[in-house]
């Protein structure tokens, strides 16, 4: 208990000058769409509205979990990511849908139009969220809290569905604000309440304090934002590192980070795709089924965004759940399926043999934009050239007659696995 006093003790020095810091006039919102997923089902089947609610994945493809639900099921004690035999056990009369991605999508861009009318500055953070920056913008629309909810009676009545708004003078307590009151809410935290309204609720409220932050947090006596707030920076530091340096600035009120809106220019750091089998891998030939078609999703995205890799990694979850990832760099950069799969595999065969695998993800990154491999006199780079020749010609096939119009032999031999899907009378032909 002593070295958690002396570590809780205020350190006035690291204080100096928060207060000034602090009245800033910046005024930044948070919007978060309620429920999104599950909303925006029950406003495509109004049949749906005043009963349980669960989008969920297929459990016939071992997808069989919540991936969000409406206040209604909430009240059963239903949670996101749980199996979804554990959810129909606390309500037998959940409602299940399958998710409805490109639906979502155009939800989600509905709503970023609505934003667009107040503000240029507009920062996605996921499908459901953003934050913009009306600061520019208060002396037409009036005050942030003004803007928030006129932003909130228009997505209800344009599109059908709620959305709770976060006012502060930052992103992150913005992003905390929209969180304290739900649905259809908005929650002001401004400059000089921020110590009254933040600093007593837990730290785990923060944002980026995940779990296991929380729990290194609380080993030194730290379980709310003010005690972070007010513990000498030197020993958070010391506790959890650059990242508490930052979480400790977060607390006091200190982030400027700017809304900065996407750009089409943004670095791509890196490209990866990932599937969990609708049955667990027992074999090579299982394992080489179910990776030729990841790497091929990551070479044509590489291809379409005009990338090289000079890395692949791989991840391999089994089916105890326990995880491990391996990675190997490329002698040339490379964008081709052939070469990707090479590598992945070869990291596969050096992972642990003793289990069945779940799922597997691949992943290029080390990107390189001069998007083409240079011409060379050495005959295992010609051999790239020319997949890449016949690689961008199958990725023109199938942008015109779908995905399943040419595919490797190899996916035969367990389509399923393949993720290999024909339609009755189709011309799909093999490679």
């Amino acid at each position: 208990m002593s070295g958690q006093s002396e570590f809780l003790t205020s350190g006035i020095s690291d204080l100096v000058g928060i207060d000034a810091v602090n009245k800033t006039n910046r005024t930044v919102l948070h919007s978060d769409l309620n429920n999104f997923f599950a909303s925006a089902e029950c406003r495509l089947d109004p049949s749906l509205c005043g009963k349980p609610v669960a989008v969920t994945g297929d459990p016939e493809t071992r997808h069989g979990i919540v991936l969000a639900k409406n206040y209604e099921a909430k009240k059963y004690g239903i949670q996101t990511a749980e199996p979804l035999f554990q959810a129909l056990k606390k309500c037998p009369s959940l409602v299940c849908v399958r998710p409805h991605y490109e639906v979502y999508r155009e939800f989600s861009e509905a709503a970023k139009k609505i934003y667009s009318d107040y503000t240029e500055l507009v920062e996605p953070f996921g499908i459901d969220e953003c934050w913009l920056d009306v600061s520019d913008s208060r002396r037409i629309f009036g005050d942030g809290k003004k803007i928030a909810d006129e932003i909130r009676l228009r997505i209800k009545k344009e599109l059908g569905i709620t959305v709770s708004v976060g006012v502060s003078f930052n992103k992150v307590f913005a992003k905390l604000g929209s969180d304290l009151k739900k649905p259809d809410a908005t929650t002001v935290i401004s400059a000089d309440d921020f110590k009254s309204a933040v600093w007593p609720l837990p730290v785990e409220e923060l944002l980026f304090v995940g779990r296991a932050v929380g729990e290194k947090l609380k080993k030194c006596g730290i379980n709310t934002i003010g005690k972070l707030a007010l513990a000498p920076l030197s020993g958070v530091r010391d506790c959890l590192g650059k990242t508490g340096v930052m979480l400790w600035k977060y607390a006091n009120g200190l982030d400027f980070s700017p809304v900065t809106p996407p750009s089409e220019n943004d670095t791509v750091k890196s490209v990866s795709c990932g599937r969990t089998a609708p049955r667990d891998l027992v074999c090579d030939d299982d394992v080489r089924c179910a990776l030729y078609p990841l790497c091929e999703n990551v070479s044509s995205r590489l291809r379409a965004k005009n990338l090289m890799c000079r890395t692949v990694s791989l991840s391999v979850r089994y089916s105890d759940f326990t995880s491990l990832e391996k990675q190997k760099k490329l002698t040339v950069p490379c964008r081709t399926s052939c070469e990707i799969f090479s590598a992945a595999y070869e990291l596969f065969k050096i992972t642990e043999r003793k289990k069945s695998v779940r799922a597997l993800t691949v992943c290029a990154s080390n990107l390189d934009s001069t998007g083409e491999v240079q011409l060379s006199l050495d005959p295992d780079i010609q051999k790239i050239v020319k997949r890449e020749k016949l690689e961008a010609a199958l990725d023109t096939l199938r942008a015109v007659y779908g995905k399943g119009a040419v595919f490797r032999a190899l996916s035969m031999t367990d389509s399923a696995l393949s993720n290999i899907k024909l339609s009755p009378g189709s011309r799909s032909k093999k490679l």
